[in-house]
């Protein structure tokens, strides 16, 4: 946790409270679209990767079976979550470790790779919060064990219809959605000079000398890259085409030069000033206003999407490690955060959206969960409809990934 987590609670649980009174529940509609991607599921040895024409059903091993039922939950234990940065309102943690009174030890990593490295070496983690863009490896080594929803029931009752049976996992049998997001770009309008929503090709901002060094970018080679082909206008964040690649890398090439960092704390690192132009997730954006220094304007902060929905969406999970010493413990962690409450208090703590059917998108700005500069932040049904969404790729086509994202990061 960031020394200045306690300097921007005050503010953050003021944006709770008042948005709490007015909170609608009035629903949000509950079908989804499966967003894009090209051809059928990708099938190597024992990995299905899916697509939305071509939904999986991942499988479930004799040796891996879900949790019996009625178990009760582990007494005395510590129970390990495994999460991104600053990506869990610790009150909502504790709250659930008084409850079961039980203790609580939190692992972050910073980016996907370091995760899965992790995972692989054996360590013994209950729950752990993954991206649909590695789902069928996590199966296929059996790093995760298949979720009993019986222990879930917040699940059913308060997730967007949808993720009850998500193309990429039908059944919803190794992960719960946690968020929806978009991927776009933050900037301070006061140090830019241009208003980067009205440019013709507002990827090309990063690549604009006059901000050299105050660019950022994701450290997360999936979400770099998938902006270099959105910015060719290549849709299929999941391509195998080699031209396509090799464009991405020239590009990226010529902007390696203009970078002053690679990181995922656009929430941080726009308000402090290190960066003035960020590539980052909608969920930063909303987070950002709380992290401006003593005196600053947070209503200076602005972010792209594409308002036509054509851009990078996606939604993370949390999932139960195979490994977990206490997977009743953690079966119930995860019903916690999908309690309308919790994810509503969580969302008013981190900035990330949940898929709540009671959290509706058309009153998070009148509510207060989103300053109307950032209003574009949301995340509609009508993103998933026609956005793109990163998904698993074949084990060769990652590492042509790879090596396009490690050229790039040695020249930065």
């Amino acid at each position: 946790m960031h020394d200045f987590w306690l300097k921007s609670l005050d503010r953050r649980e003021f944006l709770r409270n008042t948005a709490a009174l007015s909170l609608s529940f009035s629903g949000v509609a509950a079908a989804l679209s499966a967003c894009s991607g090209s051809g059928g599921p990708v099938i190597n040895d024992e990995l299905i990767f899916a697509r939305p024409n071509a939904p999986v059903t991942l499988p479930i091993d004799d040796d891996n079976p879900p949790l019996e039922d009625g178990l009760e939950a582990e007494v005395g234990a510590t129970l390990k979550i495994y999460n991104w940065e600053e990506y869990l309102w610790p009150r909502i943690a504790d709250e659930f470790a008084e409850k079961y009174d039980i203790a609580l030890e939190i692992s972050t990593f910073s980016d996907m790779d370091e995760a899965l490295a992790t995972l692989r070496s054996g360590a013994d983690f209950d729950v752990f919060f993954h991206r649909t863009d590695v789902i069928s490896k996590l199966v296929a080594e059996k790093l995760l064990q298949p979720l009993n929803h019986s222990y879930i029931p917040n699940f059913g009752a308060n997730v967007w219809s949808v993720y009850h049976n998500p193309f990429y996992d039908l059944g919803a049998r190794y992960g719960v959605p946690y968020t929806v997001y978009t991927t776009g770009i933050v900037w301070r309008a006061d140090r830019v000079d241009e208003d980067i929503a009205a440019l013709s090709n507002p990827y090309e901002i990063f690549w604009d000398e006059r901000y050299k060094n105050r660019v950022h970018l994701l450290d997360d080679y999936r979400e770099t890259i998938s902006m270099a082909l959105l910015k060719n206008g290549i849709t299929d964040l999941n391509t195998d085409d080699e031209a396509a690649l090799a464009t991405v890398a020239d590009d990226l090439a010529s902007l390696a030069t203009n970078v002053g960092g690679l990181d995922i704390d656009a929430y941080t690192d726009v308000p402090g000033g290190e960066a003035w132009i960020h590539q980052a997730w909608s969920g930063d954006a909303i987070a950002s206003q709380y992290y401006f220094p003593k005196g600053e304007d947070p209503s200076v902060i602005r972010y792209w999407f594409p308002p036509d929905g054509r851009g990078a969406v996606a939604n993370d999970c949390i999932g139960v490690v195979r490994r977990a010493r206490n997977p009743a413990l953690a079966h119930l962690f995860i019903d916690h955060l999908l309690d309308s409450d919790v994810a509503t208090r969580n969302f008013g703590w981190n900035g990330y959206q949940p898929p709540q059917t009671r959290l509706a998108p058309s009153r998070l700005v009148a509510d207060g969960y989103v300053p109307r500069e950032l209003k574009n932040t949301i995340t509609r049904r009508s993103s998933f409809n026609s956005g793109f969404m990163q998904l698993e790729l074949s084990p060769e086509v990652d590492d042509r990934w790879h090596r396009v994202w490690n050229e790039f990061e040695n020249r930065v």
